[in-house]
């Protein structure tokens, strides 16, 4: 029996117990399926390598971020949306995985089980809101080569943010996914929509360096403030300016983002439609 039928098993077989069991079959087939593809881990984490030492290095001290404290390398600046980069292909790239699931079938098995749609939603994006997590603080493993240095409580809020930022994004391009039933479409909607999402979110030039046109648009990207509350946990002592926002309002907002993709994607997935069975 393949690995991929033993989840489709336990959501039949378990369907009138509740939502734990179909919740976590689904959720480790995410994880399991997604490993299993080594080719998509290393695209995740050494392409975005491979930009941040490139560009970083390009930019190296040309580029002066207006921070307080001293002047700032662009590898320090830039890592923080390299993070953020990497949870955003993890989260793409996981999510792939409902248009391939339409695609072979098993969608339409999960859709006929006594299960509600909740379980199939909650189970993708926790599914993917993992992977990019895990992804994302691996990364955060070459901070000490650039002389970082956080205690606990600093690294619990680094998981916050992460975790906050890995399930909205995972849950956006949920309901992106849904919608769609190619991977080139997906791909097309993903360099229209969601990679100038990440381009405008202070990751690689602060907002006070913006044109004014372009800080509103900032302002109003949520994903802003994941970079920002991000730049704020790794580097509190040379914090670039930004939107002035507190580390505890950028989490609220994240919070809420988040609240709203995930219900957005109940949304469409709750709906009675033959696209998601096509």
């Amino acid at each position: 029996m393949s690995a991929s039928a033993r989840p489709e098993i336990a959501v039949e077989t378990s369907g009138r117990g509740g939502l734990l069991l179909p919740v976590a079959s689904l959720w480790w087939r995410e994880v399991v399926r997604f490993y299993r593809q080594r080719s998509r881990v290393a695209g995740v984490i050494l392409s975005p390598l491979v930009f941040w030492l490139v560009i970083g290095s390009g930019f190296g001290t040309s580029f002066r971020a207006d921070v307080s404290g001293g002047q700032q390398h662009y590898l320090e600046y830039f890592f923080p949306g390299i993070l953020i980069m990497i949870v955003l292909f993890t989260s793409i790239f996981a999510m792939m995985s409902v248009i391939e699931d339409r695609r072979e079938g098993f969608l339409l098995s999960v859709l006929v089980a006594p299960v509600d749609r909740s379980a199939i939603v909650l189970s993708k994006v926790l599914g993917g809101t993992t992977l990019s997590a895990i992804q994302g603080l691996l990364f955060l493993a070459l901070a000490p080569f650039l002389g970082v240095r956080f205690g606990w409580q600093q690294l619990a809020l680094v998981m916050v943010i992460v975790f906050l930022v890995s399930l909205s994004l995972t849950a956006l391009g949920f309901a992106v996914a849904w919608q769609l039933d190619s991977s080139q479409g997906f791909h097309a909607i993903v360099n229209l929509f969601l990679i100038p999402l990440w381009l405008l979110s202070g990751a690689l030039f602060p907002i006070s360096g913006a044109s004014g046109w372009i800080q509103v648009v900032m302002r109003l990207n949520p994903l802003t403030y994941g970079v920002e509350a991000l730049r704020a946990a790794l580097f509190p002592a040379t914090r670039a300016a930004g939107t002035g926002t507190s580390t505890e309002m950028s989490l609220a907002i994240l919070a809420g983002f988040s609240a709203a993709m995930f219900a957005v994607s109940y949304a469409l997935a709750s709906r009675r439609s033959t696209r998601a069975m096509g």
